[in-house]
């Protein structure tokens, strides 16, 4: 993929990401712009291994806290992301009613724990040591667990975009 197509096709992610980390604009905008021009330098080690999407958070997440140590910017708690899996925003499909139908469909038909890891995240916004808890776990199993129901829930609605298309 030539790097201008991952420039429009990930723009608008990259940028709600890093404005959920900054809560500033122009910060977010800075941060973007570093994004992807570490992205363009670095874009022949990236393998294809992994999502784009997922490398390029991780690169503005990079980005973010490289600012935050050369401007000595305290981190709190709020200002650190729970995890990458968070970072993708399944909430904003959420938000229009058809997609938010057609997750709920998935959802549905998902097998366990995946269906109820992920319903207790989004729609109770229970925080990963909690939901570890009830089923008598770790955090980072309720991490990784959300994260694999996020990428079934994201493969499912990225294969019924390409069928209307």
């Amino acid at each position: 993929m030539e790097f201008e197509d991952i420039y429009r096709k990930y723009f608008r992610d990259v940028y709600r990401f890093s404005l959920s980390l900054t809560q500033d604009r122009a910060l977010t905008e800075e941060i973007v712009q570093d994004t992807f021009f570490r992205a363009l330098k670095s874009l022949d080690k990236f393998d294809g291994s992994k999502d784009i999407r997922a490398w390029l958070f991780t690169t503005a997440r990079n980005a973010y806290y490289s600012y935050c140590r050369a401007h000595k910017r305290a981190l709190s708690q709020e200002d650190l992301p729970q995890d990458l899996a968070d970072s993708v925003r399944i909430e904003e499909r959420i938000e229009d009613e058809e997609s938010a139908f057609a997750i709920h469909q998935f959802l549905h038909s998902m097998e366990q724990p995946y269906k109820e890891v992920f319903s207790l995240r989004v729609f109770g916004e229970l925080p990963f040591e909690k939901i570890g808890r009830l089923f008598g776990k770790s955090a980072n199993w309720a991490r990784v667990t959300f994260y694999r129901a996020k990428v079934q829930i994201i493969e499912h609605m990225e294969a019924m975009d390409h069928e209307r298309d």
